[in-house]
């Protein structure tokens, strides 16, 4: 086994590298606009702050939509998207546009939750001493709701590894397409078993961090 590994190791770094670009992306698309979503989609749910049946309607709608998309149907519908953008629909950088869909309606989702989770007694309390929406969100809930956010980003990045196993279809590389072209196809398991090690090891230290730092920052 350890001579399959060194045959193939430079490969296997590359595929690694890979992957933390696809994730790493979508993790940033996911904090910079998926928050924004899930915080908007709180405001606006009926009975808060900016109560709009309409403007919830249509991003709950649209988040929906995408997450409803299974996801190789998702990266191939969005083929034309991603070249309009990108320039190409093959390769690494391509892979990160479908990535990024996914994870936004993934993580705002999640983002609503933890928001919905922060008693209403918070909000009730903050705007009886006059502050305002943006003062609410800043200073009671998202404080509030902190811990919930890092678990919940937690788990998306872990979906985010599973989801970039399927980048191979648009080229898009990584560590799980690597398993899967020189470990299944070419019929050397040992190889793959060791790709699935490497995968379940980054899952659980993924995990660990993001409990670890969601516990620390639970002040409740």
């Amino acid at each position: 086994m350890l001579d399959v590994l060194v045959q193939y190791e430079a490969e296997i770094w590359r595929s690694i590298g890979e992957t933390f670009v696809m994730v790493g992306v979508s993790i940033l698309a996911a904090v910079v606009i998926g928050i924004p979503v899930g915080t908007l989609l709180y405001l606006y749910r009926k009975g808060n702050m900016l109560e709009n049946r309409y403007v919830f309607s249509t991003l709950n709608l649209l988040v929906n939509i995408i997450r409803s998309f299974p996801f190789l149907l998702l990266v191939v519908f969005l083929i034309p998207f991603t070249r309009l953008v990108i320039g190409t629909a093959i390769g690494t950088t391509a892979a990160t546009i479908p990535m990024s869909i996914i994870a936004i309606a993934h993580y705002s989702r999640l983002v609503e939750q933890s928001l919905l989770d922060v008693p209403k007694g918070v909000t009730e309390a903050a705007i009886s001493m006059g502050a305002s929406v943006k003062e609410v969100m800043f200073k009671f809930v998202y404080v509030e709701a902190r811990s919930g956010l890092v678990l919940g980003l937690t788990t998306s990045i872990i979906s985010f590894i599973s989801y970039s196993t399927i980048m191979g279809v648009v080229g898009g590389g990584g560590i799980g397409d690597f398993a899967i072209r020189y470990g299944y196809q070419q019929f050397k398991t040992d190889l793959m078993i060791y790709v699935i090690i490497i995968m379940i090891i980054l899952v659980q230290l993924i995990q660990f961090i993001g409990t670890t730092v969601s516990r620390v920052i639970d002040k409740r």
